[in-house]
């Protein structure tokens, strides 16, 4: 859908530089990034700070597509930090870093509303016939306007579209990381891009 791709686009970067916990729009790190894993797992304080200062603002935009808050977006990105450092002696130097601790970060989201159900939520548009979107409208909205887009999504439909028509994964693999059947995801997807066209067909018609 039109919608989607144009969603995709947009939801880069997320984070603003007031929003991003503790980073500096001047940070520079004259280190590697081998040099500052191998730092880490040194123990040496620096490194740590360093290694949170680099990834802060893209993870906590992770973060606030999963979170039902800022706040909670925060307590997420603080966990999943925690995470990184006692599991950094997993990581086996090959791939993308920056992946390896966006998954960390993503799978500490899921837990956090691991206990949530999904199966039986409604926004009330589900049955609503389609309406036509302006591809151009997703591309007039602010990234607040589009973070909130997403954020107002009930849970369950903002973890399957963050997990499949953002991070990419099957909805097999959404599935499994859910603790749901895969036609539920799929289902939960469509209801998902069926509520943002409504949303985004509504700021449209506000902006003409």
């Amino acid at each position: 859908m039109p919608i989607v791709s144009a969603f995709l686009r947009t939801f880069g970067e997320f984070a603003t530089p007031a929003s991003r916990p503790h980073s500096s729009p001047n940070y520079r790190n004259p280190l590697n990034e081998y040099e500052l894993i191998r730092g880490c797992l040194r123990g040496s304080a620096q490194c740590q700070r360093d290694l949170y200062e680099r990834f802060a603002g893209k993870m906590y935009a992770v973060c606030l597509r999963y979170a039902r808050t800022r706040e909670d977006a925060a307590d997420i990105l603080q966990e999943g930090f925690l995470k990184v450092f006692s599991k950094l002696g997993q990581f086996q130097f090959q791939g993308s870093f920056e992946g390896w601790v966006r998954r960390v970060m993503v799978n500490t989201a899921l837990r956090a509303y691991q206990k949530q159900r999904y199966d039986f939520e409604q926004t009330g548009y589900e049955r609503l016939p389609e309406l036509p979107v302006e591809p151009d409208a997703v591309g007039m909205l602010s990234e607040s306007e589009l973070l909130n887009l997403v954020r107002q999504l009930p849970d369950g439909y903002r973890a399957v579209f963050n997990l499949v028509a953002i991070e990419g994964y099957s909805h097999a693999e959404a599935a499994n990381l859910l603790g749901i059947q895969e036609s539920t995801s799929r289902s939960q997807l469509t209801k998902a891009r069926r509520h943002l066209e409504v949303e985004v067909g509504k700021l449209e018609r506000i902006m003409i």
